[in-house]
């Protein structure tokens, strides 16, 4: 499949399923603040143009979300249909989202990887990020129950 036949363009509100049934599928996570639905009615509402997918003749076949707080930049939820994947999809995503927030006078982009997923930390790294000697820390600020 040649990448000409991929379109790499702004969230849809008519993507919502596409995107969910595809995250469902390639980022299988029980945590609440992971649910699909749930992430992307919150980012829809906070630069939504940050928030893109890679379109196929009118079908989702990857995804790419990002943020900017006027510091650093950051990637979340980078998905591609596992049948599409080793196509250049995911790089094309991240190059798009680079750009918008590079335009934004962002300098650093950051993303975080499971350390156990050592095929995407080899991805990201062909795509020039790089391990960096940091601890990434988080709070959950919802109940666990």
């Amino acid at each position: 499949m040649p990448l000409d036949d991929i379109q790499i363009r702004p969230y849809d509100d008519a993507d919502m399923q596409a995107v969910i049934a595809l995250w469902n599928a390639v980022l299988p996570d029980s945590a609440p603040h992971n649910d699909p639905s749930t992430s992307i009615r919150q980012k829809i509402a906070v630069e939504r143009d940050l928030f893109l997918v890679a379109d196929l003749a009118g079908s989702v076949v990857g995804t790419v979300m990002g943020g900017y707080d006027g510091h650093r930049g950051w990637i979340y939820s980078v998905a591609v249909d596992a049948g599409h994947r080793r196509c250049g999809i995911g790089a094309a995503l991240l190059r798009r989202l680079e750009a918008d927030l590079k335009s934004r006078g962002c300098l650093k982009v950051n993303l975080q990887v499971r350390a156990t997923n050592t095929q995407v930390i080899g991805f990201y790294e062909r795509l020039g990020f790089m391990v960096e000697p940091i601890v990434s820390m988080g709070k959950r600020l919802y109940s666990q129950s």
